[in-house]
């Protein structure tokens, strides 16, 4: 298993992160919003089909092994980071991508509200069903 290279900061992101979804179990995410909130992605990313654009197709992220999409110029950070996409790397990394992954070449600053990673992480489960 290839090692993390995660930096301090996006560890304590991810860990607020996760903690502000875990602590909003009332709130059920809302995959509709999240469509419209992943409007500031899809420049970037598609996810209904495989097909790369500026950042890798999302068709699939969770469970996905990060920098594992073929035909992606991924960044060495983030080729090498080790994450397994799930709810909670998901939400870290929307939360903070640089600071997530140091090194990456995002350039996206994240979403700051919690029902926003939520809402685009219900969206990316259901985008292909």
């Amino acid at each position: 298993m290839q090692a993390r290279r995660i930096g301090l900061l996006g560890l304590a992101t991810g860990a607020l992160a996760a903690a502000a979804l875990a602590g909003t179990p009332a709130m059920a995410a809302d995959a509709a919003n999240g469509q419209k909130v992943f409007r500031q992605c899809q420049a970037c990313h598609v996810v209904d089909k495989e097909q790369n654009k500026v950042g890798p197709h999302l068709v699939g992220i969770i469970g996905r092994e990060a920098g594992t999409v073929a035909g992606f110029n991924y960044s060495p950070a983030m080729a090498n980071s080790g994450i397994t996409w799930n709810t909670d790397t998901i939400a870290a990394y929307l939360a903070d991508p640089r600071g997530y992954v140091n090194g990456n070449r995002m350039a996206f600053a994240g979403l700051r509200k919690p029902e926003d990673i939520a809402d685009v992480i219900a969206y990316l489960e259901n985008a292909g069903s």
